[in-house]
């Protein structure tokens, strides 16, 4: 959907709106095209909210409400952070935190073969893409991106895992950079990586990085971009002192 109006920030943006909220008024904008995502309805000359979230926006011209839900809901291609809960034959059974465990099998990983299909143990913690979701069935995973080859997907090792809502994992995951993993950066070594379905797994050499990590990013869910960055310098000075 698009409509005309001024791309600048107002004074709703990064704050939390509830349904009927009116969060943009065309009357009062210049006319610039932009596009309004999930969570905004048009009614004349008033964009409003339709449902409970953060009012948020990105370069250059997007708006949409930013909805946070502790349940899971798979969707193709969603990059998801599993734990192995069964091995049965060639398969896998995998907890996603959505509704239905969801299915992996042995050989969707690269390079696999009948007689050289990955071993996990149960409680082995993974990077995986979401590859079918089809009403009434379990959800496919696979460990390999749309070109066949391991990418990014896998096992991951030591660190830490922690859950988090699917809303602040998208924020994580969003660009540019979120400000709070652009403000640990600068200043912090770290690997992480965030699965849509709300966990969050961090590694790094000294475990008091990863303890800051989590906690920063667990802080930052309601936070302004400004308030995440005075919130992670905070953190730093603490550990500096």
């Amino acid at each position: 959907m698009s409509s005309k109006v001024s791309v600048s920030p107002t004074s709703l943006i990064d704050q939390i709106v509830v349904p009927g909220d009116v969060v943009l008024d065309l009357s009062n904008m210049t006319n610039q095209t932009i596009k309004l995502g999930s969570g905004l309805r048009q009614d004349s000359d008033a964009i409003s909210a339709m449902r409970a979230g953060k009012f948020s926006y990105s370069k250059p011209n997007k708006y949409w409400v930013e909805s946070s839900h502790k349940r899971y809901i798979p969707r193709t291609e969603d990059h998801v952070l599993g734990i192995v809960v069964d091995y049965k034959a060639d398969n896998f059974w995998v907890d996603i935190k959505g509704p239905q465990i969801a299915l992996l099998p042995g050989l969707a990983f690269e390079g696999a073969t009948r007689r050289s299909i990955p071993k996990f143990e149960v409680g082995t913690l993974l990077y995986l893409r979401v590859v079918k979701t089809n009403i009434g069935m379990n959800p496919e995973l696979s460990g390999t991106d749309a070109s066949g080859k391991a990418s990014v997907f896998g096992p991951l090792k030591d660190g830490f895992m922690f859950e988090t809502s699917t809303g602040l994992s998208r924020m994580l995951l969003s660009s540019p950079t979120c400000p709070v993993l652009e403000a640990l950066g600068k200043k912090l070594s770290f690997e992480i990586a965030t699965g849509l379905n709300g966990r969050v797994w961090v590694n790094a050499a000294a475990p008091r990085s990863v303890i800051i990590v989590a906690n920063a990013i667990m802080n930052s869910e309601t936070l302004s971009a400004t308030q995440q960055r005075i919130m992670v310098e905070k953190l730093l000075a603490k550990i500096s002192d």
